[in-house]
């Protein structure tokens, strides 16, 4: 989603954590943990039962929320694991400049133009479809972003009929 690199410890800085502890058995798909210090949104858990050697394991497969890689991790269901504070604000899509930034309108009606459009081929496409039926069915196509930390990227957008 963006080229530059964002690593996430999970140490609290000026008093504020960027993660909080949850215990691994109760993450479940489509919530959010942090994998190889990278904010994940989970889509895929699986868990083992108790064996001999030990507790019961959550296998989580995850997509990185700012570059849509996947990582995968094993943790024993009684652990804790990380799990980032990760805001989602909904804007609506005024337009697509050029550069590929987008201009979005914020709930009390100011603009956002501070973001830039996902490389991921997949959501591109996915965005010039719903615009190419905004023009038909006149639908609001609302773009969700998540923010953690500082770091802020457009992770999908959706239609909305008006």
């Amino acid at each position: 989603m963006s080229d530059e690199e964002h690593h996430f410890e999970s140490k609290a800085d000026a008093g504020a954590s960027k993660t909080y502890p949850q215990q691994a058995g109760t993450i479940r798909k489509n919530g959010y943990i942090v994998i190889k210090a990278r904010p994940c949104k989970v889509v895929e858990v699986s868990t083992s039962k108790t064996g001999k050697h030990g507790h019961a394991k959550c296998h989580f497969v995850g997509i990185d929320i700012f570059n849509g890689k996947k990582l995968e991790d094993i943790v024993p269901s009684s652990h804790n694991c990380d799990v980032p504070h990760v805001n989602r604000t909904d804007y609506q899509l005024i337009d697509i400049s050029e550069d590929g930034f987008v201009s979005l309108l914020t709930e009390n009606g100011n603009t956002k133009d501070d973001l830039r459009l996902p490389t991921d081929d997949s959501l591109l496409s996915q965005v010039k479809l719903l615009i190419a039926e905004t023009v038909v069915l006149v639908l609001q196509i609302v773009i969700t972003m998540l923010m953690f930390v500082h770091a802020e990227c457009v992770f999908v957008f959706d239609a909305v009929v008006m």
